[in-house]
């Protein structure tokens, strides 16, 4: 394995099931199908090959086509996208909300790892064709987690009244965001792109959805990437049978909670719980959960007055099925029933929720797809790397905590001794001899003994923790400039990923970013990359 290249088990971000995927732990082989290797998708190709209806294809391409009217596209994405009518194409996705300019870096290793996986499946499966596929979740209605992204640890964010699914929304208002990021982007060639690039996003285009195609189309327009946005009337129509079950039969609250209590049993923490209906109703302005009385006489929509008896909610499904929206639990299953679809690609938390899944899809009779982690990865510039080389930290080792990452520091460049574990490990093999001796006169002695070893153990650490604090204060130097350069690379002490923007780095990097990533980042990897920039 490369020296940039951590696993993820040593870097203290990630849970213990999504570790335990990872390493293929047989308790968790029940909740999902095929393991994210490349061997394993020529069984996913056959048995999706096998399920899937291709009379959804010319739909599916027929939408695509209209969406894209607008924009100017690369000679393979437009390929890709006649490609869909072959029965011998099939996608890898990611999916993401719509956040203001991509918001968390991470946005971007998830669209650059489903690129890569297609790339890999194309070279390893030349009988087949696979098309990297970016779901816009326009249908999520948290205007709260997508109205801002951060520049140089400065938050921007857009303040507006909302409601509804976000896709639908004006961009009113990004006028004076827009002037408000000309002005702190700075002059430079590179800053007045993305100021432009900005501008054309979000002041040319009505709503948000547009707005968000626009932008991933312009960041990867010399890829093969397709963008969907399924919130349309002719593809949900694919969906109505699944839909229609769901709200007669509560199928995923049933096989969720059933999973979740397996989960929880295994002692996993639960990403999500179901509901009785999964499924929300959408208006302009609105978007509310379906709900059933006590009754079961009538449906009703949170947050309306509207109401439906069984024949008069399936009737509207039937005649309007874009007015419904499935919540988190059920937007897989939409996407795998709409999409030719082999592997899904997400970030910790994503992956957590389709382990909940798999017996909601078999009830459905629905393929279950392949779940793969995106990439994550540390982007170090050349000054930060050479800080850490002269101050002899390893990669690894950055991802410590700080008190252990400084600890460890202090105690490697002290001209004195601190770790004391030889001295405890002396101490203990003279408290042994004294264990045979008290077994062999008043085992009353026993207790005695152990109370004598603790409380010399404990004051041999307490030593070592004061002779520690001593050598920091000797070496506050060396301390703030650790400090300083942790919380650089890790800030408020979380991943970079989470709260830097593709801004921060394309300031400096311009048009050499994305095809950096798409040559260092390989979701099958399966590790998390440190990637000097």
């Amino acid at each position: 394995m490369p020296t940039d290249c951590i696993p993820y088990k040593h870097t203290g971000f990630f849970s213990p099931l999504i570790l335990d995927y990872l390493s293929q732990n047989p308790e968790l082989k029940e909740f999902y199908g095929n393991f994210p290797s490349v061997d394993n998708f020529k069984n996913q190709f056959q048995t999706k090959e096998k399920t899937y209806q291709n009379s959804q294809r010319l739909r599916l391409v027929s939408a695509l086509k209209k969406q894209y009217q607008s924009l100017e596209i690369s000679e393979t994405t437009a390929s890709n996208i006649d490609s869909l009518a072959s029965d011998k194409t099939f996608t890898v996705t990611t999916g993401h909300q719509l956040n203001l300019f991509g918001g968390p870096l991470y946005f971007v290793y998830k669209i650059v790892s489903t690129i890569n996986l297609a790339r890999a499946l194309n070279e390893k499966y030349p009988n087949y064709h696979v098309v990297p596929i970016f779901w816009m979740a326009t249908e999520d209605h948290d205007f709260e987690e997508i109205n801002y992204f951060n520049f140089q640890n400065q938050k921007i964010s857009w303040n507006r009244t909302s409601g509804g699914a976000v896709g639908r929304l004006s961009t009113d208002g990004l006028q004076a965001v827009s002037e408000l990021v000309e002005a702190i982007f700075g002059k430079s060639k590179n800053a007045q792109y993305l100021a432009a690039l900005f501008q054309n996003t979000y002041l040319k285009h009505d709503n948000l959805a547009a707005a968000t195609r626009f932008f991933v189309n312009e960041l990867f327009k010399e890829t093969e990437l397709v963008i969907l946005d399924a919130d349309d009337a002719a593809l949900k129509k694919t969906f109505v049978s699944v839909m229609e079950k769901e709200l007669l039969d509560h199928t995923a609250f049933e096989k969720v909670s059933e999973t979740n209590e397996k989960l929880e049993v295994l002692g996993y923490h639960i990403q999500v719980n179901p509901r009785k209906i999964n499924l929300f109703y959408l208006q302009d302005g609105h978007r509310g959960r379906i709900e059933k009385d006590r009754s079961k006489a009538y449906y009703y929509v949170d947050g309306t007055d509207l109401k439906f008896d069984e024949s008069q909610i399936l009737a509207e499904l039937l005649a309007h099925p874009d007015q419904f929206s499935p919540n988190a639990l059920m937007r897989p299953v939409y996407q795998e029933v709409l999409l030719p679809n082999l592997s899904y690609i997400g970030g910790g938390g994503e992956i957590a929720y389709w382990l909940q899944l798999k017996s909601t899809f078999a009830q459905f009779g629905v393929t279950f797809p392949i779940v793969m982690l995106r990439n994550s990865a540390l982007l170090i510039s050349a000054k930060q790397a050479k800080k850490l080389q002269n101050i002899e930290i390893s990669y690894e080792d950055i991802f410590l905590p700080s008190h252990e990452l400084i600890n460890k520091k202090i105690k490697a460049i002290s001209d004195i001794p601190i770790d004391f574990s030889s001295q405890k490990k002396h101490l203990k093999s003279q408290f042994e001899s004294l264990y045979k001796l008290a077994s062999q006169t008043d085992a009353s002695f026993l207790g005695a003994v152990k109370a004598q070893e603790v409380k010399q153990i404990n004051g041999l650490e307490n030593l070592e923790n004061r002779l520690l604090k001593a050598q920091k204060r000797k070496m506050d130097d060396e301390v703030n400039r650790l400090e300083k350069l942790k919380d650089e690379l890790f800030p408020k002490g979380g991943l970079q990923e989470r709260t830097a923007n593709i801004s921060d780095f394309h300031i400096e990097m311009g048009g050499e970013m994305i095809p950096l990533l798409l040559s260092r980042l390989n979701p099958l990897d399966l590790c998390f990359a440190v990637i000097k920039v």
